[in-house]
């Protein structure tokens, strides 16, 4: 009897903050909007009236990964510490994490780590978008916490030929002195080499050879 008495008082419990965010005015848009705007004070005071830490936008996206997209560090570790999940995925399979590292951002990178957010899921990887963008310090970050250097993209990358696609030399270096391997081939057969050199990517070239590669 006390344990169902318990039940039922931490359901009402749940019910009324959950009725006191929906009366208090505030809505949904404002809660995206400070989201947005990194306000961690306006955010809290949402999540402190019973609104769900993994809300999304229209697109999809979650508050997490609005302040992983966007840079805002304070936000994203109130989140967490509210229990946003960290391995949601959007509509197009990215996550908190993988937009983090996209947008080099550092210390989201580490947080979310730290909270258990998967380095090697399948498919993409946010190696895969560090290197698109070069962000050498998140890979080599993402390096010490287990991601797979030489993992494939969907579309038949690795890391190191992302890299050398834009031309990246620092990023292409860090991954180089990892051993990634610059002999793996795409889905055409291209290998970084030949992806630099077609790209006029002279420096990428010239880092590639001095490592071995020959095409």
């Amino acid at each position: 009897m006390l344990y169902i008495r318990k039940a039922v008082y931490i359901f009402v419990i749940a019910v009324l903050t959950a009725y006191s965010f929906c009366a208090s005015g505030q809505s949904y848009e404002e809660l995206l909007k400070a989201a947005q705007a990194g306000d961690v004070k306006g955010v809290r005071q949402f999540l402190d009236r019973g609104a769900d830490p993994d809300t999304t936008d229209p697109a999809g996206f979650t508050l997490l990964m609005i302040a992983a997209r966007l840079g805002h560090a304070e936000l994203a570790a109130l989140l967490v510490d509210h229990k946003a999940n960290v391995q949601r995925r959007s509509p197009h399979g990215d996550s908190a994490l993988m937009m983090a590292a996209l947008g080099g951002r550092l210390p989201i990178v580490e947080l979310l780590i730290a909270r258990g957010a998967e380095v090697n899921p399948k498919g993409w990887t946010p190696m895969h978008y560090a290197a698109f963008e070069g962000h050498a310090e998140i890979i080599r970050l993402l390096l010490k916490r287990g991601a797979q250097k030489d993992a494939l993209a969907p579309n038949g990358s690795s890391a190191l030929m992302l890299a050398a696609r834009g031309g990246h030399i620092d990023a292409a270096r860090v991954l180089l002195h990892e051993d990634a391997d610059f002999r793996l081939e795409g889905a055409n057969g291209e290998t970084a080499m030949s992806i630099a050199s077609q790209r006029g990517q002279g420096e990428v070239v010239e880092l590639l050879k001095r490592a071995g590669a020959v095409r």
